[in-house]
């Protein structure tokens, strides 16, 4: 039931995202082209593009490792208000 609603929701395929996580395992999140490999498959995989910039922003927070730890603060990070 939960996973149908994200489904339904992210218009993404439970088993694409199973097959996602599970290629992350391991994953080394402090290399710079592994990080933006990741940013490019959730992308593609949500069919969300996403800027240069965003991207950029998105490879310093992680690799910097300042990832907000709630939602509010993603947000704020994204720039979309609630």
């Amino acid at each position: 039931m939960v996973f149908d609603n994200l489904e339904k929701k992210t218009g993404v395929k439970i088993d694409d995202i199973s097959k996602l996580a599970q290629s992350l395992q391991g994953a080394n999140f402090r290399d710079e082209k592994t990080v933006r490999n990741v940013i490019k498959q959730v992308s593609s995989l949500a069919k969300k593009p996403v800027s240069k910039e965003t991207e950029e922003m998105l490879v310093n927070t992680i690799l910097n490792d300042k990832m907000p730890k709630d939602i509010s603060s993603i947000e704020k990070m994204m720039g979309k208000k609630r």
